[in-house]
C-alpha cells in the first residue's frame, strides 16, 4: 500500500451480477410449471442468464441516466415531434420485443402461453421498467384490434413482429410498430367521463380522396391528452367524445403518428413529463390539432373497449411489481451475504434475517399469486377462470403494487447509505416502485372496480374463489377459519364501498396463503400464515415469529449456486 493512500477498500459486497435470474429463483421456477408453462422452461431459462449479465443490467442504468428528449423540430424548422432515446434504451426494447414480451401468447395461444409470457415479464421486471410500459400497452392492444378488420390486416403483422424498429415511419415502411394509449386529462383523471377532447366524422368524399379506401370511417379530433403514454409509438388508442352528428358519447379510436398518405398526424407533443421514476420512458402532454383516427368499437363503447385491454395492462402491473420486487430482495439479500457488521455477516444477525426472511415471503407470494392470475388468462374461456380473474386482477392490482414502495424502502435499509445513492440500483428500483399502483387505475380506482365485478355475479364469485381457496383449507387451522370467515362475509363487504380496500387486501392473502400451503415448503408456508393470516400483515418488514426457520427461507429464495 502507498504510504500516501488513507485506506484499502474492504467489507464492500460486490455488485448483484452475472446470475442466471430465473435458475436462482426457485419460487418462480416452480410456479412456471405448476401452472402449465413447464414447455418454456428451456427458454426462460435461457433469458435468464441473458437478463442478469453485468452488461444488461447496466443497459437499466444507462437508460435511466440519459433519459428521452424531445425534439419538436428538424434542422429544416419542420414539426416532428420526436422522441429520442439513449442507445441503451433500444437496447432493452430489443430485447424485449425479439423475446416476444409484447406478443407470444397471441402468435402462439398454446396452453401456458400466458404464463410463459407472464415469467419473461417477470424476469425484464428485475431489470429495467420504463421498456416495460410500450410492451404492455402493445401487447394489450392485440384484442382490440383484431375486431377491427381493415386496422387489422395492415396494423397487426407489424405490432405482433418479433423486430423493433424505433424509426419514425409511415408503419407500411417499418419492419415492428409499439401502441401507446392516451386516456387521461386535466381536469379529469381517473374519471375519463369528463374528457372533454372531441371527435367528428370526416367527409367521405374528403378521407377518400386523401387516404383511399384506407379513409373508410376517418374522424377528426381536437383536443388534448394530459399523459400521453410512449408518445414515440406508431399509434395510440385515445378516448374522445364522438360530436353529436356522429353517433355521441365517449369512444375509442385507433390515432397513428402517420396517416396512410405518409404525412405526419397533427399530434403535438407539447412537453415530456418530468416524473418520480420510470424515468427511461417518456410520457407526454400532446394536444390533437385535427389528428385523424379511426374508431375501434361501437360508438360510445370508449370505456368498455379500453377496460378489454385494462385486465391485460393491469396483469402487467402485478406481473411488474413483483419482478421489481424480486429485483429489489435479490440486490439487498446479496450485499448482506457479503457484508459484515459488529463482527458477523449481516446475513447471519438474526434480526436482519426477520427483516429479509419477510421480504422473502412477500417476494414468493407476489411471484406465485401473478403467475396464478396470468393462468386466469390462459383459461378465459372456462367461465369459472375468468371470473376469478376478473377479481383477482383488481384486487392484485391494489394489494401487490400497493405493498411494493414500502418494500423498496425495506431493501433500501438493508444497504444503508449504499443504498441510498444513485451510485447503485436501489434508488432507481425504489422510485419505480409508485407507478403501477397509480398507472392503469389507482388504488380505490382497483378497489371500486373489485366492487363492480362482484356486484354483477356475486354468487359465481363466491364460488370460484371458494374453488381456488378450498384445497388448501384443511391443511392449516388458522387458514381454514380464515377463508371461511372470508367467504361468510363476502356478500356484505361487496357491499360496503368505504372497506374496499381492507376486502382486496383479504382476498389477496387468501389467495396467496392458499398457493403457498398447497405448493410452498411448511417453512414458507407457516411464516407467511403466521405473519399474513394468523394476525395483521403490518406496516414494516421483520415482524415473523420466533418459530419462522429464516435461515431455510433465505436460502430458498436467492440459490445462485
Amino acid at each position: 500500500m502507498n504510504r500516501f493512500d488513507t485506506h484499502e477498500v474492504l467489507n464492500q459486497a460486490a455488485p448483484f451480477a452475472d446470475v442466471n435470474l430465473f435458475r436462482c429463483d426457485t419460487a418462480l421456477r416452480e410456479a412456471v410449471e405448476r401452472e402449465g408453462a413447464g414447455w418454456a422452461g428451456a427458454g426462460l431459462d435461457a433469458l435468464g442468464a441473458e437478463l442478469g449479465r453485468a452488461e444488461t443490467l447496466d443497459l437499466a442504468r444507462l437508460a435511466n441516466a440519459h433519459g428521452p428528449r424531445l425534439v419538436t423540430h428538424d434542422r429544416m424548422g419542420n414539426r416532428v415531434d420526436d422522441i429520442e432515446f439513449h442507445p441503451a434504451w433500444h437496447q432493452l426494447m430489443r430485447l424485449l420485443i425479439g423475446a416476444g414480451a409484447h406478443s407470444a401468447p397471441w402468435v402462439d395461444p398454446r396452453p401456458g402461453a400466458q404464463v410463459a409470457r407472464a415469467a419473461q415479464y417477470l424476469l425484464f421486471g428485475q431489470v429495467e421498467n420504463g421498456t416495460q410500459c410500450p410492451v404492455t400497452m402493445s401487447f394489450a392492444s392485440v384484442p382490440a384490434l383484431r375486431r377491427a378488420p381493415l386496422l387489422a390486416a395492415s396494423w397487426l403483422p407489424k405490432i405482433l413482429s418479433s423486430e423493433y424498429d424505433p424509426r419514425s415511419l409511415p408503419v407500411a415502411r417499418k419492419r415492428g410498430a409499439l401502441v401507446g394509449m392516451g386516456m387521461t386529462e386535466k381536469q379529469g383523471g381517473s374519471d375519463v367521463r369528463t374528457n372533454t377532447t372531441r371527435a367528428e366524422p370526416m367527409l367521405p368524399d374528403e378521407a377518400r380522396e386523401r387516404f383511399g379506401a384506407e379513409g373508410e370511417g376517418a374522424w377528426r379530433i381536437v383536443g388534448h391528452k394530459w399523459f400521453f403514454s410512449a408518445p414515440q409509438s406508431d399509434a395510440h388508442l385515445v378516448l374522445a367524445q364522438a360530436d353529436e352528428g356522429g353517433s355521441g358519447g365517449l369512444s375509442c379510436f385507433f390515432v397513428p403518428r402517420f396517416l396512410p398518405d405518409g404525412s405526419r398526424n397533427p399530434i403535438r407533443v407539447q412537453r415530456l413529463k418530468d416524473k418520480l421514476g420510470n424515468r427511461s420512458n417518456a410520457s407526454a402532454e400532446v394536444e390533437f390539432q385535427g389528428a385523424v383516427g379511426w374508431m375501434l368499437g361501437a360508438p360510445g363503447r370508449g370505456i368498455p373497449t379500453i377496460l378489454e385491454m385494462g385486465g391485460h395492462t393491469r396483469l402487467d402491473c402485478v406481473l411488474g411489481s413483483a419482478g421489481i420486487m424480486r429485483a429489489a430482495l435479490c440486490h439487498a439479500l446479496h450485499h448482506a451475504r457479503g457484508r459484515s457488521a459488529f463482527g458477523r455477516l449481516l446475513s447471519e444477525q438474526p434480526l436482519m434475517q426477520n427483516v429479509l426472511a419477510d421480504l422473502a415471503l412477500e417476494s414468493e407470494a407476489a411471484t406465485a399469486f401473478a403467475l396464478r392470475l396470468a393462468r386466469c388468462f390462459d383459461q378465459d374461456g372456462d367461465p369459472a377462470q375468468a371470473l376469478l380473474g376478473r377479481i383477482l386482477t383488481p384486487a392484485g392490482k391494489y394489494w401487490i403494487c400497493k405493498r411494493g414502495p414500502a418494500f423498496g424502502a425495506e431493501a433500501m435499509e438493508v444497504m444503508g447509505g449504499n443504498g441510498y445513492v444513485e451510485d447503485g440500483p436501489l434508488a432507481r428500483i425504489y422510485r419505480e416502485l409508485p407507478v403501477n399502483s397509480i398507472w392503469e387505475g389507482s388504488g380505490n380506482v382497483m378497489c371500486l372496480d373489485l366492487l363492480r365485478a362482484l356486484g354483477k355475479s356475486l354468487p359465481e364469485a363466491r364460488e370460484a374463489l371458494a374453488a381456488e381457496l378450498e384445497p388448501a383449507a384443511g391443511l392449516d387451522g388458522r387458514f381454514g377459519a380464515y377463508a371461511a370467515q372470508l367467504l361468510d362475509e363476502l356478500p356484505a363487504l361487496a357491499r360496503n364501498e368505504g372497506g374496499a380496500r381492507r376486502l382486496a387486501e383479504r382476498l389477496v392473502l387468501a389467495v396467496q396463503a392458499a398457493l403457498l400451503l398447497r405448493h410452498a415448503p411448511g417453512y414458507v408456508s407457516g411464516a407467511f400464515v403466521a405473519s399474513r393470516i394468523a394476525s395483521e400483515p403490518g406496516g414494516a418488514f421483520g415482524r415473523l415469529p420466533a418459530s419462522s426457520d429464516c435461515g431455510a427461507i433465505l436460502a430458498r429464495a436467492l440459490d445462485c449456486g
